[in-house]
């Protein structure tokens, strides 16, 4: 029985070590080129100071500054108004504190119909 057990444990292991294998190592790559090391850098300059070729969009660069109609005094005043004006886009959870209800009765009487309710007295007719 442990003899059975022990061949199959080493069966095992060495199918798993069969499948496990490394890469080999190939060594340093060896390029060859036909253009001299000055001409490489000149190449490396020239794209480096060049446009960008694969921008787009947001990582394009520095847009152009458009010319506006407006003077600075009134897109200031405009910020200002725009900025105490709060939160335009605010849902009504985070809007703020709720603006305070006043009914038309007082606390007493609304107490009184609420402890004639919770008593089952349903005849003060309010």
């Amino acid at each position: 029985m442990k003899t059975t057990k022990l061949l199959l444990a080493a069966a095992v292991l060495s199918a798993f070590a069969a499948g496990a294998s490394a890469e080999e190592y190939q060594g340093v790559l060896q390029f060859q080129s036909t253009a001299s090391r000055a001409a490489v850098r000149a190449d490396a300059v020239a794209a480096a100071h060049s446009a960008d070729q694969y921008a787009e969009g947001a990582s394009s660069g520095v847009p152009v500054a458009i010319a506006s109609a407006t003077d600075r005094a009134t897109v200031r005043t405009q910020a200002v108004a725009a900025a105490r004006a709060g939160d335009l886009y605010a849902e009504a959870a985070s809007a703020g504190t709720a603006p305070r209800l006043s009914g038309t009765l007082d606390r007493a009487t609304v107490r009184a119909q609420a402890v004639a309710v919770a008593h089952g007295i349903d005849t003060l007719g309010l």
